[in-house]
């Protein structure tokens, strides 16, 4: 699978480039996409099939480090607001709803926390939850390689450096028929079943685009997941779906369960059979229904 290149790129107002990836109908109501760490948000064609049938517009964008997207050494989660606004307002969005996978969660709900006037609803997939959490034992369920990168993120940053050196060559060169042997004990017999044909093709080539020019990107979501996260929770308004799955080994089960307790709005979708990946594949549809229903879109929902 040749990794596609961004769509589009937008300057921000200091002078920064993002990457914009853009599919489905260009009238149609936008849904922003928030991708997960390490990867960029390239569009999965079934998914944008999904969306476009219920009027839905994939905008996305990589943030600032993966790709070309110039980096923002130092940001917060709360920092993505900028680039959302701006990608908002180059698509002409005056609101939208939004998505958020894994490391991607914590960004869409920063939009929602501080784009309260942009954002109708969110839907965060396996979201990671805040750092530390009151009643959390955050690293709780990893896999080996998770624990071994957020302790290495929570001890300094040269420590994260040394785990960032050593897998950026794994990760930036990755194909299909290697990606699950990559993931190691992050995946479990549920996720390693969603990682075939297109679906492996999409994952493999998300994370050597993200990755093709440096690990910051990378660097820079870790560091940002373990500070504060620059919002409050408890100031979100708008409906927030958490979907978390049982069989999750990168951000266990337990994350989902205290973000759906510690957001206002939170509507909990907590499944015993699901992992982070076929959580993702196999509920998208369900997904949307639920934004669109919940979003004030003008779009009925179909059934997923």
């Amino acid at each position: 699978m040749t990794t596609a290149r961004a769509t589009t790129t937008v300057t921000t107002p200091d002078g920064r480039s993002l990457d914009v990836y853009l599919a489905g109908p260009p009238d149609g109501d936008v849904l922003l996409f928030h991708s997960g760490t390490p990867s960029v948000p390239l569009p999965y064609q079934p998914s944008v099939d999904l969306m476009a049938e219920r009027g839905l517009r994939y905008v996305a964008f990589s943030r600032a480090g993966y790709g070309s997207s110039t980096r923002r050494p130092g940001r917060s989660v709360a920092d993505v607001v900028d680039d959302a606004r701006v990608v908002l307002d180059h698509v002409g969005a005056d609101r939208a709803v939004t998505i958020g996978w894994s490391g991607g969660g914590p960004h869409a709900l920063a939009c929602a926390a501080l784009l309260p006037d942009r954002i109708r609803a969110v839907a965060t997939l396996a979201s990671v939850a805040p750092y530390p959490a009151d009643g959390l034992d955050f690293l709780a369920g990893m896999g080996d390689e998770n624990i071994e990168e957020f302790n290495a993120a929570i001890e300094s940053p040269e420590a994260l450096l040394v785990f960032k050196e050593r897998n950026w060559p794994i990760f930036r060169e990755v194909t299909a028929d290697q990606v699950a042997e990559a993931f190691g004990d992050l995946i479990d017999e549920v996720d390693r079943a969603s990682l075939t044909g297109e679906f492996a093709d999409f994952v493999a080539a998300s994370f050597r685009e993200a990755l093709r020019e440096s690990y910051w990107g990378w660097f820079d979501d870790d560091m940002a997941e373990i500070r504060p996260w620059g919002f409050d929770l408890a100031s979100i308004g708008v409906p927030v779906h958490v979907w978390q799955g049982r069989h999750d080994r990168m951000v266990p089960f337990a994350h989902g369960e205290w973000l759906a307790a510690h957001i206002p709005t939170a509507i909990p979708h907590l499944f015993d059979e699901h992992g982070h990946l076929s959580l993702a594949i196999d509920s998208m549809g369900s997904v949307l229904d639920e934004l669109v229903a919940t979003g004030g879109s003008a779009v009925a929902p179909i059934g997923g």
